[in-house]
């Protein structure tokens, strides 16, 4: 017998969902704070994605794992596109 868990499809297409139109926003290239709330929206999918990737009954390693990866590497594109101040000057 296979348990399935409520909602478990719902957060799988949201974070899939958050990821495309977080791509899409940076494909754009609206500028520095844009490109700083699609990191927001990316560092959602990212949870999104580990929390399926554990939650499923057939659980996905690999899924959750990389999800982890990228959360860390979106938490950086938050902290560098809308909490730093201003971007580092190019050194000579």
């Amino acid at each position: 017998m296979q348990v399935t868990i409520p909602g478990l499809d719902i957060i799988e297409w949201a974070a899939a969902i958050f990821a495309a139109v977080a791509a899409f926003m940076v494909s754009l290239d609206l500028g520095r704070r844009m490109t700083g709330f699609a990191f927001i929206l990316f560092v959602f999918s990212s949870i999104g994605f580990i929390a399926y990737g554990l939650l499923d009954p057939e659980p996905e390693g690999a899924i959750a794992s990389l999800n982890f990866v990228l959360l860390l590497i979106n938490l950086n594109g938050v902290y560098r596109y809308l909490i730093r101040s201003k971007p580092p000057e190019p050194q000579a």
